[in-house]
């Protein structure tokens, strides 16, 4: 459209306008304000029905208005008040994990691996074999070992009757050292007076020493078997120090025999089975450090929460404290638990490089002290994996009162 059209619509919608005004000014009665004189000022209007009814709609609403801010004032208040009271109570964190007890099972004896009795994932009971260690070279070990004991068992049994003989050797030896003395007084007193050859008392005390000097080696011989015996003659076989040492050794060749066979400590679910296989050889000193050496058991009974709690929600948590779990894997379901035990040192003293502030140039920082709880576990419950994410409640059953806000 151009610009004269448009100059010209205008014009004609401003003429038509004022010829409306011109006739509404016409047709409007004559009221005594319009008679009055330039100079004159028309008195103050009485108020309309209309106009007072507004003004009372006007003046509640501001009473309303009024109202309902004093009311969400004095709500934000009381709920803050009681927010205050209530948030005391519990103790809560989402710094928490499933925790069970798990263990590298491996022996403490070497040898090749004969066969293993479990698959991954598989569920077994305390006592249940695992795997196995070639069992021959301990049986013979202990087979040794048997013999060496009954070896001992008999020598023990001839030192005992060694020591009867050489007893009895010592009196034999006794009543022919008095024959001697006697002799030898005898010829003594005879060859005094001449009776007998000087040569025949010599023989006889010469024959006195000699046999008082054999009586004395088997005094000593009776008293180093005595100690053989450990001091008692009528010592019981089995009491004797070599064969104890010889019975302690058939125990321990048992022992490894025993410790070939592989079992589970405890009921549990056995995983990294795969790196083990029969063949492998084992070796006791590093058969936890490898990953095919050993058979790792993660327990489904033993199975608790690790919570990592800072220390400034702990004034009020104690042992024997009801606490709800929520597991992150099973949203809407609730375990219930308690407080078994608090730790008696923050989580960072158990580190290899312990925080060190002896320089005072340090940054504050709230430390987190695990916090043991014991779950209580129902029948037909969804399985608890160790180390999956939970968020804990405690519900430590102390309340603020309005006291301590002066």
């Amino acid at each position: 459209m151009s610009t004269e059209v448009q100059t010209e619509i205008g014009v004609r919608d401003a003429r038509a306008a004022g010829r409306t005004d011109a006739a509404t000014a016409r047709t409007r009665p004559e009221t005594p304000d319009a008679r009055l004189r330039p100079n004159e000022t028309a008195p103050p209007a009485a108020p309309s029905v209309d106009g007072a009814a507004f003004e009372a709609a006007g003046r509640s609403r501001r009473l309303l208005r009024s109202v309902l801010m004093a009311g969400g004032v004095i709500l934000v208040a009381v709920g803050s008040l009681v927010f205050w009271l209530e948030s005391g109570r519990y103790a809560t964190t989402d710094d928490a994990t499933i925790g069970a007890a798990k263990v590298l099972v491996s022996t403490d004896v070497s040898g090749l691996v004969s066969s293993v009795n479990v698959r991954e994932g598989q569920t077994v009971k305390a006592g249940q074999v695992l795997f196995q260690v070639d069992p021959l070279q301990f049986q013979i070990a202990r087979d040794s070992a048997k013999a060496n004991l009954n070896e001992v068992a008999l020598n023990i049994r001839s030192m005992k009757e060694t020591y009867k003989e050489l007893l009895s050797n010592v009196e034999s030896q006794k009543a022919q050292v008095e024959l001697d003395r006697v002799t030898n007084e005898r010829n003594a007193s005879l060859v005094a007076n001449n009776d007998v050859a000087r040569q025949v008392y010599d023989q006889s005390r010469y024959t006195l020493l000699l046999d008082q000097a054999r009586l004395k080696s088997l005094q000593q011989q009776a008293e180093v078997q005595l100690a053989s015996l450990d001091g008692n003659a009528d010592i019981r076989v089995e009491d004797h120090p070599l064969y104890r040492q010889a019975r302690a050794a058939v125990d321990e060749a048992q022992r490894q025999l025993d410790h070939a066979t592989v079992r589970a400590p405890f009921d549990g679910v056995v995983t990294q089975v795969d790196a083990l296989q029969p063949g492998t050889y084992l070796v006791a000193q590093t058969a936890t450090l490898t990953s095919t050496g050993a058979v790792a058991l993660v327990s489904t009974s033993d199975v608790w929460v690790s919570a990592q709690m800072k220390e400034t929600e702990l004034t009020y948590v104690k042992p024997g404290d009801r606490v709800d779990v929520t597991v992150d894997t099973y949203p809407g379901l609730t375990w219930k638990g308690t407080v078994e035990s608090i730790s008696p040192a923050s989580g960072s003293e158990f580190s290899i490089l312990p925080p060190e502030n002896s320089s005072g140039n340090f940054v504050k920082v709230v430390q987190r002290i695990p916090v043991k709880i014991a779950i209580d576990r129902t029948a037909g419950e969804p399985v608890l994996r160790a180390g999956m994410s939970v968020y804990v409640s405690i519900d430590t059953g102390h309340r603020r009162s309005l006291r301590d806000l002066f």
